[in-house]
């Protein structure tokens, strides 16, 4: 008889059933696809500047090279390559007349919602995701990331930045034009906190860090999808999605605020061509990809910034909402072996 597996997280207290008696390919779980939604409309294009709020980062053509700007005066600029906005509708919100660190969290159980809210609007082109996105293009958005990372954690009330991209409807894109989101919040969220507290555990018993060791454990054995000199890509030991993959750095930092040159443009390859891999092996499925970082100077130490990409594959149910227990029924070491024969083919 075979037997599902019962599989841990490497840091949080989070169970996933493997569920090899219900075992499925990849393959599986292509869809036909849908046809591209008119952009006739759409706010984030060139020329509907006016749509949207000013911009408070552009990165613009000007004479071949790229200039840093913004947008002045209620003037919008049209020859941008990469739009940074503040949100319309934004969970978080700058503070206005709240100064005192106290007055935003003013205990355990609330707070003012106070932070920020902002969408990267990625490239001037309607349908350029990263899979697709020329390298050049891709590692201005992984600048402009930084860029703003820098500016945002620095902001006094800040204590976690969020950056994520919704992909398809399914992933929650309210808008198909390429964007990301970053979002500012005055409290460091649970499973980040979670994932910092327990590899400072870790620290303080091996005086390592735990993603360095995952590194060395998993760019040699089953799960590995890829590596190169900056990075290394596999799907994780207790996967919670189908086909889900991470991106960890080789050099161990708590944030991208020190990548090189060489290095953004190292990840946005690395970026481009696994999302490209997961692209043809399921016929362009919706996914969300995730940031996990820290701006804490205490953490630098012990965590590791890295890249979570979750495609959107599978629905949870009741079981998954009533327990935090989550089944997945591609095995990690299944999702890799496909997305390396795909990456080859």
């Amino acid at each position: 008889m075979v037997y599902n597996e019962l599989r841990k997280d490497y840091l949080l207290n989070r169970w996933v059933v493997i569920a090899t008696e219900r075992s499925r390919r990849p393959t599986d779980f292509a869809k036909q696809k849908t046809k591209s939604e008119q952009n006739s409309g759409c706010p984030l294009c060139v020329g509907k500047e006016h749509m949207t709020p000013p911009a408070v980062m552009l990165y613009l053509k000007q004479n071949g090279e790229v200039k840093t700007d913004r947008d002045h005066n209620g003037t919008r600029s049209h020859n941008w390559l990469v739009r940074v906005i503040p949100n319309l509708y934004p969970a978080f919100t700058p503070p206005k007349d709240i100064v005192d660190q106290t007055q935003i969290i003013k205990n355990e159980s609330y707070g003012y919602a106070v932070g920020h809210h902002e969408v990267l609007v990625e490239s001037p082109n309607h349908d350029e995701d990263p899979a697709d996105a020329e390298l050049p293009q891709l590692t201005l958005l992984i600048n402009a990331y930084v860029d703003r990372l820098r500016e945002l954690s620095a902001k006094p009330y800040v204590k976690y930045v969020s950056i994520f991209r919704n992909y398809g409807k399914e992933a929650g894109a309210s808008l198909s034009h390429a964007h990301s989101q970053m979002i500012a919040t005055p409290t460091v969220p649970r499973i980040p906190a979670e994932e910092m507290a327990a590899s400072k555990k870790f620290y303080d018993q091996h005086e390592k860090c735990v993603f360095c060791d995952i590194i060395e454990k998993e760019t040699k054995g089953p799960r590995r999808v890829l590596d190169n000199q900056h990075f290394v890509v596999f799907t994780p030991y207790a996967s919670v999605h189908p086909l889900e993959f991470w991106i960890l750095p080789k050099k161990h930092a708590s944030t991208m605020l020190g990548l090189s040159k060489t290095e953004m443009e190292a990840f946005a390859e690395t970026l481009k061509t696994s999302l490209k891999a997961l692209k043809t092996l399921v016929n362009d499925p919706p996914y969300n990809y995730c940031f996990h970082l820290s701006i804490n100077r205490d953490a630098e130490r012990y965590y590791h910034w890295h890249l979570e990409v979750y495609p959107r594959l599978s629905i949870w149910a009741g079981f998954e909402k009533n327990t935090g227990m989550y089944i997945n029924t591609i095995k990690p070491e299944t999702s890799a072996e496909e997305l390396r024969k795909t990456l080859q083919a």
